[in-house]
């Protein structure tokens, strides 16, 4: 009799605590749950080892990059279904230890390790990062990073982020069901940057993290500027120098190959950075800050554009998502947006605005996965279907977890005031002029 998923749902119900709220197919063919939820689809025993070798996250992310579990049905609602009883609990591995003492629990566990079979921890999927020991967020462990996450392939970019090619939240002006291309909002988003920083004709703009060139050169080609992009990817300077030379804008848009901590041809009059100080790292935030406050000339302004986390009650628990670090941004990190605005003042800048824009997110990366999956089999021969599912994962995930207000994104404005005082804004800022 096949009764692989009556089986599995008793005992992760049991390991869980609570009713699973989406319905399983096992391996056998036999299905139980929920009528008319999402399916978890179990493909094989593996996937249960996976679990049981590495409980919490990096097990159940191994198992799908495999291709081991996978969802059958709407992924964002599985993912929002699936969020409180997961990624929600806010123990993942740690809390087994502590759940394991309740005799039901251990009782369950040795029901998956008997329908698992055979005890041999599978390999890890190649897409998982391996590992070197050594300092964090070092110029050299830097570079390995971005490598990991932009150097898969350029045509892969261009077939998720669309005709933009910006990597970052996008500026939508109506919820989405009102209308609105990706590409429509991806420029009004430079351009709402372009206008906080003050942009005009004949200043020099650093942007930090400049990926394939987009804001470089749409505040060249807008502002009239002069602008210097840095990126620690190769595939992302190729291309965007490419971009620059096909709009007619080398005279004005230099691309750089180039850590930000290496840059040394300020001053500049504004400073963009998005989407990058996530990568900074917590201990290396204020050395950035620092950085960045020196090549801004008096009065020059800095927009920083980065993802937030919420802060707990006690900083010193917080870890890295695991999936994310394994497999996404190694070495990422997330900090509360009030940690990162003191981080600015102690540099030395005035913040003079912060912006959220969490909701955008969450419409930016639906359109991402929808870019995804429309050509499902494309993205797969560009980069392998371990990588397609990473990021299909990773996206859709990302965006409940900014529905849910788990993760934020903001943009915040400081300006390098003089001893004079004069910060050369608006009285009322949001006017951008």
């Amino acid at each position: 009799m096949a009764d692989a998923a009556l089986r599995l749902q008793n005992l992760f119900e049991q390991l869980l605590g609570a009713p699973l709220p989406v319905r399983i197919r096992a391996w056998d063919g036999s299905q139980a749950g929920p009528p008319g939820a999402p399916v978890l689809v179990v493909r094989n025993r593996r996937a249960l080892r996976r679990l049981l070798f590495k409980p919490g996250e990096l097990g159940l992310a191994r198992a799908w990059v495999a291709g081991d579990l996978d969802i059958d049905g709407d992924l964002f609602t599985a993912l929002d279904l699936l969020a409180g009883l997961i990624w929600e609990r806010g123990e993942d591995a740690r809390g087994l230890v502590e759940a394991l003492r309740d005799p039901e629990v251990r009782a369950a566990v040795r029901g998956l390790v008997k329908l698992a079979g055979p005890p041999l921890p599978p390999a890890p999927p190649p897409e998982e990062v391996r590992r070197v020991r050594g300092h964090l967020h070092t110029k050299r462990s830097d570079r390995r990073a971005i490598s990991h996450h932009y150097d898969v392939g350029n045509n892969f970019y261009e077939l998720v982020l669309g005709p933009s090619m910006v990597y970052s939240c996008a500026y939508w002006p109506a919820p989405e069901s009102e209308g609105g291309t990706l590409e429509d909002a991806q420029r009004d988003k430079l351009e709402l940057v372009s206008r906080k920083l003050g942009l005009s004709p004949g200043q020099r703009l650093l942007d930090v993290g400049c990926g394939w060139g987009s804001m470089a050169i749409h505040a060249a080609r807008e502002h009239d500027v002069s602008v210097v992009g840095v990126t620690l990817s190769h595939e992302q300077a190729a291309y965007a120098r490419k971009r620059v030379a096909d709009e007619g804008l080398t005279d004005r848009v230099e691309i750089r190959v180039q850590d930000y901590r290496d840059v040394a041809d300020g001053p500049y009059d504004a400073i963009s950075s998005i989407g990058m100080a996530e990568h900074v790292g917590a201990e290396r935030y204020l050395e950035y800050a620092v950085d960045l406050f020196k090549l801004l000339k008096p009065g020059g302004r800095l927009l920083n554009h980065q993802i937030a986390r919420r802060p707990q009650r006690d900083e010193t628990t917080y870890s890295v998502d695991e999936f994310i670090d394994a497999y996404v941004f190694p070495d990422g990190e997330l900090a509360p947006v009030g940690t990162t605005v003191t981080q600015l003042e102690r540099a030395g800048f005035e913040v003079r605005d912060v912006e959220s824009i969490r909701e955008h997110y969450a419409l930016t990366l639906r359109r991402w996965v929808a870019n995804l999956e429309s050509d499902w089999a494309t993205a797969t021969r560009l980069v392998s279907p371990g990588r397609a599912r990473v990021w299909r994962l990773y996206m859709a995930a990302s965006a409940v977890s900014f529905e849910r207000n788990r993760i934020g994104v903001n943009q915040v404005l400081a300006v390098k005031t003089p001893e004079t005082g004069g910060s050369g804004l608006p009285l009322r800022t949001r006017t951008w002029n």
